[in-house]
């Protein structure tokens, strides 16, 4: 409880002046703080630190329903913004408003993120689930109105809208990843350039056949695959120059450098993984521009399915490649006792993950706020230093996003992890699975 009070109160915000005009009676969402939004984001990337299964991938998925389920919430209280129902993949329809009835937006939104993180995290534990039941409190207790019809109406259509989208996620085929991240099933190719295990022994890779999620928007899922440089040892090829490059850096790292691998790497059961590191920049970005509830519930949505969408697209392509992470190609062609900085992941290297997703969000959130949106990374500040690398835990500070999605790929060619090849294509097709978020009818001006 101590927690979520300290989480409620840290978030707490004034509403800006930019109104918009209400739908019905009683106040638009843009009249809220984003007080609601921020603290169910924060308890949202706790849960996924401390819930067992919660991958990347798997993570990813849950933030996407999450994002989506807060802007479902309050979008019939914003006056120019339109419903993702008919829109994403599978999602036909939503339960709707009643016409003319008043609705407190911070309530629904309230009662539907209790709802769907309840749904989406079944297996934390009941420490995790009593903090669930204390932020619902939090939250209704500080916003609740003196109608408490208006209040039982506004939490019903919360609950409506988190178990409809959670009816839809079952559809997926992500359902309950969180039992399934290694399938011993599975059979893992072989031949030359094919992933093999490295430093960590997993035998089986993680969630190898997630490129079949299906993907919130459908001008994602048929984005085309892009290629890998062709495999090859012969030193004058052009995919040994992309490891030899790995093998060099790792000779002469900077401590700048070694910060920055160690701030990214967002390894999971330590932190709320990558896609959650971009849900945390999301939550800051969102506090530093005191947007209202409206705005905070977009920021969400639209963050929320890019992590998502990026993970099922990435996944999709190092499947399809099942390429071999530095590790094993450096140890074959260059230096038999060679240790990267940084473990490698258990599954294939191309393309990096975490460009993908890094660009994906900061492709939203530049369309949000802005090309040179200036704000500090303060995600792992408090974090223990990593004693083996001899690292702090510093803040990061960036005048844009496009930068830290920069920093997040360059992280892990300094982890000695990927490639730039790896990046490059990463960072190019996140910028891709952005735009087309960015591309949905988010305004019903673009009817």
């Amino acid at each position: 409880m101590l927690l979520l009070l300290a989480l409620f109160q840290a978030c707490r915000k004034q509403p800006t002046d930019d109104v918009q005009p209400t739908l019905g009676a009683g106040k638009p969402a843009t009249e809220y703080t984003n007080d609601v939004a921020t603290t169910w984001a924060a308890l949202q990337l706790k849960l996924t630190k401390s819930t067992a299964g919660f991958t990347p991938p798997v993570a990813s998925r849950a933030y996407g329903y999450a994002g989506v389920t807060m802007y479902e919430a309050v979008v019939p209280g914003i006056a120019n913004r339109k419903s993702l129902a008919g829109q994403l993949q599978g999602l036909a329809t939503l339960p709707q408003v009643e016409s003319g009835k008043t609705y407190n937006w911070a309530l629904s939104a309230n009662a539907a993120e209790a709802s769907i993180l309840r749904s989406l995290y079944p297996t934390t534990s009941a420490a995790n689930k009593a903090l669930i039941d204390s932020l619902e409190t939090i939250n209704l207790n500080a916003n609740k109105e003196t109608d408490d019809a208006v209040n039982q109406r506004s939490i019903a259509f919360g609950k409506k809208i988190a178990d409809a989208i959670f009816e839809w996620s079952k559809t997926d085929g992500g359902h309950e990843g969180y039992t399934r991240n290694f399938p011993a099933s599975y059979v893992v190719p072989t031949g030359p350039g094919m992933w093999q295990p490295t430093e960590n022994g997993q035998k089986i890779p993680m969630q190898p056949y997630w490129g079949q999620v299906r993907t919130f928007v459908k001008a994602n899922n048929d984005l085309p695959m892009p290629k890998p440089l062709p495999y090859s040892t012969d030193v004058k090829s052009a995919i040994f120059g992309q490891y030899f490059d790995v093998y060099t850096k790792s000779q002469n790292l900077t401590q700048t450098e070694k910060e920055i691998a160690v701030w990214w790497a967002d390894n999971p059961a330590e932190t709320f993984t990558p896609p959650g590191h971009s849900y945390s920049i999301a939550r800051i970005a969102v506090s530093t521009a005191k947007a209202d509830l409206a705005k905070a519930a977009e920021t969400f949505a639209r963050t929320g399915i890019s992590v998502a969408d990026a993970f099922i697209l990435c996944w999709r392509c190092k499947y399809t490649y099942n390429n071999l992470r530095p590790y094993t190609y450096v140890r074959l062609t260059i230096d038999p006792k060679w240790v990267p900085f940084w473990p490698a992941p258990p599954f294939p290297g191309y393309p990096s993950g975490h460009a993908t997703q890094s660009s994906a969000s900061a492709t939203v959130l530049t369309a949000l706020f802005g090309e040179n949106f200036a704000f500090t990374d303060n995600s792992h500040v408090g974090r223990a230093k990593d004693a083996q690398r001899n690292v702090e835990f510093k803040a990061r500070s960036f005048t844009s996003f496009v930068q830290a999605a920069q920093e997040s790929a360059d992280s892990r060619f300094y982890g000695n992890i990927h490639t730039r090849q790896d990046n490059e294509t990463g960072l190019t097709e996140g910028k891709k699975i952005g735009a087309n978020v960015n591309a949905l009818a988010w305004s019903k001006s673009n009817n």
